[in-house]
């Protein structure tokens, strides 16, 4: 068996960004599909990488110097490999990794908010969401513009949205608060203690990973689980983030971390120092699903993982066969390989499109 193509495919998912998968077909006919990490600027970029993908890429093409495209790449032609080789043993990607721990993988809910403007629209389209089964929503609560230092009167806008959500779902529901990495350690502790009387499931990325100094001192200072690593890639950059007891969690991204096998490197590291997983997935509910319910069968750490109901539409139209979500549970594929096809017919009906870049703040954004 020799790779005879690797082919990138770009997908409008009619939201966000478009998605980026790979097909790699073999000379003697079979083939495997895994997927990439987009953003709406990298997703020309990330193709543009697996055209020219190379066995050496990290070591030579990149000089061990890897951004977001390449392993974003890297991730997407590891995955479709891991499928080749389960359908070609006839066995799920989840028996190579040694077999599953668990057959039903818990699922949040997250870009339900897309649109609610308020509290009270929040608080309405929480109550859709958890109607519809889901027992965990993650959300960003904080009003733009993104900024380190922020005002008191967008810490009350935090604290009044939180609020509202809490009271629509009632005390069962876990409710993940996304910050995204915009703010200063002061900050990150004074509005998580305002957070505190609503009971959050995590406290996401208060502060980047990029400086560990100060994700240290927002996990010694804040009374609620620390989520970070979206924004890291390989078990290297994982590294001092465990050494340095930075988070409770990590949310590491199949699509962009370095794939399956680099995912659960991560996860055995991470237990380790009695850190859990739960990894992050803003990719299709297709093929960067299943490659993350492989893994999150697979290992012993893992807590719950990231559904992106804006996707759900276009997934169930080109996934074979589609994920259905019940009662906050997905089930494992049982199927060789990833347990997944793709309609390339209804991909073709939905070829890449431009999505409008973030606008950038003017002087008069900021308010009084």
């Amino acid at each position: 068996m020799k790779v005879a193509t690797v082919t990138p495919f770009i997908v409008d998912p009619g939201y966000g960004k478009n998605w980026l998968f790979v097909k790699v077909e073999t000379s003697d006919g079979l083939h495997g599909w895994g997927e990439c990490y987009t953003q709406a600027d990298r997703d020309q970029s990330i193709a543009a990488h697996i055209r020219h993908f190379r066995h050496w890429a990290y070591h030579d093409f990149a000089n061990k110097r890897g951004a977001m495209e390449l392993w974003s790449a890297v991730s997407g032609v590891e995955q479709a490999l891991w499928d080749l080789n389960g359908k070609r043993l006839g066995v799920p990607v989840v028996t190579l990794l040694g077999g599953p721990c668990r057959e039903r993988i818990r699922v949040y809910a997250n870009g339900w908010y897309s649109g609610a403007k308020t509290p009270e629209a929040r608080a309405a389209k929480a109550k859709e969401t958890v109607a519809r089964g889901f027992t965990a929503l993650k959300f960003d609560p904080f009003p733009g513009p993104w900024r380190t230092h922020i005002s008191r009167d967008a810490e009350r806008q935090v604290v009044d949205t939180v609020r509202a959500v809490r009271e629509a779902v009632g005390p069962r529901v876990d409710l993940m608060i996304e910050v995204h990495r915009r703010l200063a350690p002061m900050h990150a502790v004074r509005v998580a203690r305002l957070l505190e009387p609503f009971d959050p499931f995590w406290y996401e990325e208060p502060v980047s990973a990029r400086d560990l100094g100060a994700l240290v001192e927002c996990r010694r200072e804040i009374r609620m689980p620390i989520v970070t690593g979206e924004e890291l890639y390989t078990r290297f950059e994982f590294r001092e983030v465990f050494e340095r007891r930075a988070a409770d969690i990590v949310n590491p991204d199949v699509c962009n971390v370095g794939g399956i096998q680099e995912l659960c490197e991560i996860a055995a590291m991470a237990e380790a120092y009695h850190v859990v997983v739960s990894p992050h997935n803003y990719n299709s509910t297709t093929v960067g699903l299943a490659a993350t319910l492989h893994v999150a069968a697979a290992i012993p750490n893992f807590l719950i993982t990231e559904y992106f109901v804006n996707f759900e539409p276009r997934g169930m139209e080109i996934a074979v066969p589609p994920f259905r979500v019940e009662g906050g549970y997905l089930t494992l594929p049982t199927g060789p390989g990833l347990g997944i096809e793709l309609r390339e017919d209804v991909m073709a009906r939905h070829t890449a499109r431009d999505f409008p870049p973030r606008t950038i703040p003017a002087p008069s954004d900021e308010g009084p």
